[in-house]
């Protein structure tokens, strides 16, 4: 046993002592369906409302942060451009709703958008602020936010596995709508579209350059995220839905 896995189970245990909250068993998904380790799963649970808080916070951020775009994006085109701060709304609503006991069908499609999402837009924007975006232009202070939180999205996507049920038409649903979103973002122009994240890299002349590499790599990215997210929900469902988990 590590020492990192040590010091994590007498927090799980230190926690547990304090906050009284009961959390699933863990289910024995493959390593590769639930990294996280148990210690950490369990913390996150059992300190469900500062989570959920703490991403609500990050959605009201995230709406200031894309107000310039949204204020030139036609409102019926708003549920596809502030990817990051909907992701984080998605989270704090489908851990919000396991504590309070919710479930049902429209329940499971939250958890699913929310697993999605995380992932998807976690993965993305980590990935763009290392290797696309002109960081140059952005505030230390700040690009170190959008990196560290935008991982941590990337991490609590997984704690949606612990909960959800996963059905397939759930899965199938969240896929549908992402794909959706790579379509409207990177390929097909609508309502004055394409309706991609605005980076500072893609300016030029005052102008959005589709033309220049840094458009291509984001939308390559943007599709790998979502086949990587699709791929795990299936896994995750087939497993389920089979009875081959195990233990960790």
């Amino acid at each position: 046993m590590s020492r990192v896995t040590t010091v994590g189970q007498r927090l799980d245990a230190l926690v547990a002592a304090y906050v009284d909250v009961d959390v699933p068993e863990p289910r024995g998904l493959p390593w590769y369906l639930s990294p996280l380790p148990e210690w950490l799963e369990n913390v996150c649970l059992r300190l469900v409302w500062p989570i959920v808080f703490a991403n609500l916070v990050g959605t009201a951020f995230g709406f200031v942060y894309y107000w310039p775009q949204l204020s030139e994006t036609p409102v019926v085109m708003w549920p596809i451009v502030p990817v990051s701060p909907l992701a984080t709304l998605y989270i704090a609503l489908s851990l919000a709703a396991w504590r309070l006991g919710y479930g049902g069908r429209p329940v499971q499609l939250l958890h699913l958008l929310a697993c999605f999402g995380c992932l998807k837009y976690g993965l993305w924007s980590v990935f763009v602020q290392l290797f696309v975006e002109d960081a140059s232009v952005i505030p230390l202070p700040l690009w170190l936010f959008l990196v560290v939180s935008h991982a941590a999205m990337a991490l609590e996507a997984f704690l949606v596995q612990r909960y959800a049920a996963f059905p397939l038409w759930a899965v199938g649903a969240a896929t549908g709508w992402f794909v959706l979103n790579d379509v409207l973002d990177y390929f097909v122009a609508v309502l004055g579209g394409p309706h991609h994240t605005w980076l500072n890299v893609l300016w030029v002349g005052g102008r959005i350059d589709r033309t220049l590499p840094a458009f291509e790599y984001m939308a390559a990215s943007a599709v790998a995220c979502t086949a990587l997210a699709a791929l795990l929900a299936l896994g995750t469902w087939r497993v389920l839905s089979t009875g081959r988990a195990g233990e960790r």
